[in-house]
């Protein structure tokens, strides 16, 4: 009993430092923000410093003390961001083992992106500024059971960094099973990237993603297919219910609920005779 209460003593005092920390962030963009109109051309960097502290600061806070409250921490099909917002739709399954889904993903071209570090960051602004091509940029962390993706793999459009295929893989707990008892291995999220922006719900800069998150599902198997032999594709027919709906940046997206699931333990085998290479199941049974 003296430890439960300790734990729920030492809950609520991190939950009050936590939204004090934000209203005093809220407090302090404010000042800056007031001050801005007061000090002429000096106000242009005041400004500057005020949509750091907005997009960097408060905002993520007041995300994360609101979405705390309506957004489930259980597997709901969807990613988070580190800033509790539901993120990219996940929108592809894999069965098999992670030296078989990296010899997969290599060999049908993807390359696998770098983790996020200060000089890798400074790298992808840099390269996107000079539109010069970086094969291995790194992809914004997402959670899925509170853990960031394991994996990240891109295809780079034109040598611009600015657009790009790219998928996360998250490694399934032991034991773990999709909603309906199906097990795999992985989980995945593939959309694509179309240009630098702004993100409409914290105001950072970020990639702009296409709406049609179904076509770079769909695109992430083909070119998985196309490259290795010995690949079954099983599609849940209907695994969630269609919807619109947007990811952590604002951006539009929408989905037919389909799930495929990549087979890769028969990697480089050839199918049976008569095997066909993708089977549907309806419903979860």
């Amino acid at each position: 009993m003296l430890e439960t209460r300790r734990a729920r003593f030492a809950r609520r005092l991190d939950t009050f430092f936590f939204v004090f920390a934000g209203l005093a962030a809220i407090w302090l963009a404010w000042l800056v923000f007031h001050e801005v109109f007061r000090l002429g051309w000096w106000g242009i960097a005041l400004a500057i410093v005020f949509w750091a502290l907005l997009a960097y600061l408060v905002l993520p806070r007041v995300h994360r003390i609101l979405t705390q409250l309506y957004v489930p921490d259980y597997y709901i099909g969807r990613s988070r961001t580190a800033d509790g917002l539901l993120g990219d739709p996940v929108n592809l399954g894999i069965i098999g083992t992670e030296e078989q889904l990296k010899t997969a993903m290599s060999a049908a071209r993807w390359t696998q992106a770098d983790e996020v570090t200060l000089a890798s960051s400074i790298k992808i602004v840099t390269s996107t500024l000079k539109r010069v091509s970086y094969d291995e940029a790194p992809v914004s962390p997402l959670l899925i059971w509170g853990k960031q993706q394991d994996l990240a793999y891109q295809q780079e459009v034109d040598g611009n960094p600015a657009k790009r295929h790219h998928v996360r893989f998250w490694r399934c707990p032991e034991g773990w099973l999709l909603p309906g008892g199906h097990r795999v291995d992985w989980l995945g999220a593939g959309s694509f990237d179309t240009a630098v922006g702004v993100s409409f719900f914290t105001l950072q800069v970020t990639h702009r993603i296409s709406g049609d998150i179904d076509r770079e599902r769909d695109h992430i198997v083909g070119t998985v297919r196309e490259a290795s032999p010995g690949v079954e594709v099983i599609v849940l027919k209907d695994y969630s219910t269609g919807y619109h709906s947007r990811n952590g940046g604002g951006d539009s997206i929408h989905t037919d609920g389909d799930l495929p699931i990549i087979d890769l333990r028969h990697l480089g085998e050839a199918l049976p005779p008569g095997e066909p290479p993708v089977r549907e199941i309806t419903g979860l049974t």
